[in-house]
């Protein structure tokens, strides 16, 4: 049986015997069809993997006995807080899943100017709820263990005024911004939508905090510039070797 890593959201104890969750049970027993004495990794996003046997499976129920934590040093050095705002069908999907793969820290959802989506307010949590489990996936396939949170989308006038980060950036096709020569603590990077954020919008940024940044010559993509951004900090600051 190939190596099989899953989240669960459930308390992880070196010797215990736990019943999963039943999306991990399910994905586990039904989908992976595992059976008894398997090994499968199990992490709930406190950092740590740990080891466990299956040593119960029926219908309606899979049990495991946890048996060894591991350390994961999979975690980026610098704390980045991702502002993206919200685009069709699945390229938003796409963006957050690959910026979880290159180390982002916390994901916000924005609605701005030019943002052409609609989410009902009926709608909102599952909304949020799909996109964690983007997340989720992406930490089970690329090694992490700490999982990104998902925050509820919000205006982009809102996000600006609560970023914290030690270093904002906002990505703009006809800036001239420097990368700074030391590495900061952290770092808020705003991408705007596909039509780009509007000049009014990159004005505010800027009176918030964001320098202005240019990823290269050519126009990038709202999905395509988180995994370009984010890996530029991890080649300057961050793991990449």
């Amino acid at each position: 049986m190939r190596e099989i890593r899953l989240y669960t959201p459930q308390p992880l104890d070196n010797g215990s015997h736990i019943e999963l969750d039943p999306v991990a049970a399910h994905h586990l027993g039904k989908v992976l069809r595992a059976s008894e004495g398997d090994l499968v990794t199990l992490f709930n996003g406190e950092g740590v993997d740990w080891v466990c046997k299956v040593s119960r499976v029926d219908k309606k129920s899979l049990w495991v006995e946890v048996t060894a934590p591991q350390e994961v040093p999979t975690e980026a050095p610098i704390h980045t807080h991702l502002g993206l705002c919200l685009s069709k069908g699945d390229r938003f999907d796409w963006g957050i899943q690959k910026a979880t793969e290159l180390g982002v820290s916390e994901i916000t959802p924005l609605f701005s100017e030019r943002v052409d989506v609609k989410i009902p307010a009926d709608r909102l949590s599952k909304r949020v709820a799909h996109w964690q489990q983007v997340v989720i996936s992406a930490c089970e396939q690329c090694g992490r263990a700490r999982v990104p949170t998902v925050n509820p989308p919000v205006q982009l006038s809102t996000w600006i005024g609560m970023t914290t980060g030690t270093l904002k950036w906002v990505m703009h096709h006809r800036a001239n911004g420097d990368f700074p020569s030391s590495s900061p603590e952290s770092i808020d990077l705003l991408i705007g939508p596909e039509g780009g954020l509007s000049d009014e919008e990159v004005g505010a940024a800027n009176v918030a905090g964001f320098q202005s940044l240019q990823l290269g010559p050519r126009v990038l993509r709202t999905e395509t510039a988180p995994v370009v951004a984010l890996s530029v900090i991890a080649a300057r600051w961050g793991d990449f070797e």
